[in-house]
């Protein structure tokens, strides 16, 4: 297949048109992948793959090893595979390449051999050695596993994805054969909650929850139909309109990635959040960690040093409102409750 055909126009991150909720979430969780990921609920049509897709677009390329399944980082042995490690240890030079961070789209159907790989017991046994066929979540390490109704995908599946999520790790055992490889990326799904929701269980294992409407006002969808169709018809000069804000947008996250690890947080504000997060009742500490993540990356972006009442305020709806729903047939809280919690805590 050549470049040309592969490689299809991705429509600019700049120029999509509302959505912010969407949009800061996707940048926080870039910014700082363990946050978390992130669950985007809303109806069809609203452009949930377009933004995705061109998030990934506007991320800087990685540096891997060449010829590695696993996309492994040259220089972080915690990125690294086995055979990396391997060649290392024998002072074996590294060839190393950049590629573009790498986007895998789930297909609904996939199977668990599909995504987490499978070992060839015969070879293995046979032959001595541990014969692996890696999968998606090998293709997805250090960047964008995406996963659109991820809500119409069985439970077990969702489990694996988020338990590889969150170590950054994918196991697969068989017949007393056990491999290991890095599986760091950042899980982005997407749903129309008409077809249901996630399990309370799995849902509040995502990071954070963007709810997406339909753009009602006439005149703003009149501009994103202009914009598509003004894309569509060249998308060169479409793109070439936006490069600049692009890269600007680009150099932001490259900065606020490299600073998010320098970001204060008061502790008072820290109880403050654990406050809001005790009178909703939200089980467990994920709430409170997955809040004061992305309240830093926020702080981060925007180039400042230190988190203020404000920056929660704006995070902390998308952080909590999927982790209030105790029972399966309740929807998603739109963010009400969370809201009157933080001014009454708070004091507004």
């Amino acid at each position: 297949m050549n470049k040309k055909t592969s490689e299809r126009p991705v429509f600019p991150f700049v120029s999509i048109i509302g959505q912010e909720e969407m949009k800061l979430s996707l940048i926080l969780n870039v910014i700082d992948p363990k946050i978390g990921g992130v669950m985007i609920m809303g109806d069809r049509g609203t452009g949930k793959s377009t933004v995705v897709r061109a998030l990934v677009d506007l991320l800087p390329p990685i540096e891997v090893v060449e010829n590695d399944p696993y996309n492994s980082d040259p220089y972080d042995t915690e990125a690294m595979s086995d055979e990396v490690l391997e060649k290392i240890k024998n002072k074996e030079k590294l060839s190393i390449v950049q590629i573009k961070t790498p986007m895998i789209d789930l297909p609904l159907g996939a199977t668990e051999d599909r995504v987490c790989g499978t070992i060839d017991i015969e070879k293995a046994i046979s032959e001595g050695v541990k014969a692996f066929e890696p999968g998606l979540l090998a293709q997805a390490n250090r960047g964008i596993l995406y996963v659109d109704e991820v809500n119409l995908l069985d439970d077990h599946l969702v489990d694996v994805l988020l338990d590889s999520a969150a170590s950054g790790w994918n196991t697969v055992e068989r017949e007393g054969i056990s491999i290991c490889h890095p599986a760091k990326f950042i899980l982005i799904g997407s749903g129309n909650p008409e077809e249901g929701e996630l399990r309370p269980q799995l849902l509040d294992r995502f990071g954070m929850h963007a709810q997406i409407k339909t753009v009602k006002e006439p005149s703003l969808r009149v501009k994103i139909v202009q914009q598509r169709e003004l894309f569509e018809r060249n998308p060169k000069d479409f793109k070439e309109k936006y490069r600049k804000e692009q890269e600007e947008l680009m150099n932001r996250i490259v900065i606020a990635r490299k600073n998010v690890k320098n970001i204060d947080i008061k502790y008072e504000l820290l109880e403050k959040i654990s406050l809001i997060c005790s009178e909703l009742n939200v089980d467990g500490l994920r709430g409170d960690l997955v809040t004061s993540r992305a309240a830093k990356a926020l702080v981060a972006f925007e180039g400042r040093n230190e988190v203020t009442e404000k920056d929660i305020f704006t995070i902390i709806t998308l952080c909590l409102r999927h982790r209030l729903r105790k029972d399966p047939l309740e929807s998603v809280d739109s963010g009400f409750k969370v809201q009157e919690t933080f001014k009454k805590v708070f004091g507004y």
